[in-house]
């Protein structure tokens, strides 16, 4: 039976053409900016974000010896909330919604007992495992990899931006996980080198930004090449009513395990907005700001790719060491801007919205609206990039 999607009302996919330099705040139409004071809001902390400890460690799970010892090779002690709750049924064969932010362990949630399986089965399977963004289906590789030392199983990484012709090539081999983006996965099944068919498993990460992003069309092709299969975990870090039909359609009698409501409000993040002061000019502002000793780890937001270009240009020409990552530079690039950024390399990152979700970097001490966002959810999972773990982070948005 074909299942499919329906369209969500509004839903586009890709921007339309603006003129780069065209400030955010200062061209678009009345209707279309977001009230100022909403980026104004004291730090709270709220009762849900309070520091989860479990009364178990890893050596409690059904787990064999070897996959333990690379747990306890990567310094992980007791599994986090999300693990907890979501290992188990996932080993049982079940399927699975779990609602949970980026930074929550997540990752490990599913591919831990996924590992297990793989390495235990003897009825060999395969699973894959699709993600929004190209910088998330690498981080999620690289768990992988770090997970399955001296277990002799292998994973191969599709994604937009690199050269198809290699993956061409891979696609057909043996492998015992596929992580990948919707567009490269279904480019690849529509020439014939991956067989959608032979995939049991079936993770949807970060579901809301795959739907954000105007991926319904290729999850319907999606699932419907892959038709029946054993069992589907759905990972979402907010859940919305219109998502509630599909997701029903996607999973049957799932386990669900919540980390937080569904919602993402920002709360526990001290946030404020900026003006230049007279005469002053907006990007000279940024560099002041960014020049304090307080401001170690910071992630600047900008509204398109030349405005990205030009911000990082400014300050690097400022002294400051700043990289960039937006749609138009190669996913070598990108990787290596990023790398950068978390080994500490360079102290300020500028992107478009492409690194607003799905990235989970630790320790930015603040997030700056160069431009603030078009609507407020982007706004929220914005700053979403600071403030992890449960610690603090700060906030601004510039609105002239």
């Amino acid at each position: 039976m074909e299942r499919k999607f329906k369209k969500k009302p509004g839903a586009k996919r890709g921007n339309a053409k603006r003129s780069p330099h065209r400030s955010g705040s200062n061209k678009r139409k009345k209707e279309e900016q977001l009230d100022p004071s909403l980026f104004v809001k004291k730090a709270v902390k709220k009762a849900e974000e309070m520091k989860y400890e479990s009364d178990r460690t890893y050596d409690a799970f059904e787990l064999v010896p070897i996959l333990k010892k690379n747990i306890k090779d990567k310094k992980y002690s007791k599994p986090t909330q999300i693990q907890d709750g979501a290992i188990e049924p996932i080993l049982e064969g079940k399927d699975l919604l779990g609602i949970a932010q980026t930074g929550t362990g997540k990752t490990a949630a599913f591919l831990i007992p996924l590992i297990n399986r793989f390495f235990t089965t003897r009825k060999h399977f395969r699973a894959i495992i699709i993600v929004p963004t190209r910088e998330l289906a690498l981080q999620i590789e690289e768990e992988f990899v770090s997970l399955t030392k001296g277990m002799r199983l292998n994973s191969v990484c599709f994604i937009g931006g690199t050269n198809i012709n290699r993956d061409l090539r891979v696609a057909p081999k043996h492998f015992d996980l596929l992580i990948g983006t919707p567009g490269r996965i279904n480019d690849l099944a529509d020439r014939g080198v991956l067989k959608m068919s032979n995939f049991q498993v079936l993770v949807l990460d970060e579901f809301d930004r795959l739907l954000d992003m105007g991926f319904k069309k290729d999850l319907n092709k999606i699932v419907n090449n892959i038709g029946d299969r054993d069992q589907t975990l759905l990972f979402s870090a907010t859940i919305e009513k219109e998502q509630q039909k599909l997701i029903d359609e996607l999973l049957h009698y799932p386990e669900e395990v919540r980390v937080s409501r569904g919602d993402v409000t920002g709360d526990h993040i001290e946030q404020n907005i900026v003006e230049p002061e007279e005469g002053q000019s907006k990007i000279n502002k940024l560099i002041q700001m960014v020049m304090d000793d307080s401001f170690s780890k910071v992630i600047v937001f900008a509204e398109t790719k030349r405005w990205v270009n030009t911000v990082a240009k400014k300050l690097n020409q400022a002294g400051i060491d700043a990289g960039q990552i937006h749609g138009d530079k190669s996913q070598n690039y990108r990787v290596k801007a990023l790398k950068a950024f978390k080994d500490g390399k360079v102290k300020v990152l500028v992107a478009t919205d492409v690194a607003s979700r799905g990235l989970d970097i630790s320790e930015v001490t603040h997030v700056i609206n160069y431009h603030p966002p078009r609507s407020y959810d982007s706004y929220i999972h914005r700053i979403g990039r600071t403030g992890r773990a449960g610690k603090g982070g700060m906030a601004f948005t510039f609105i002239t």
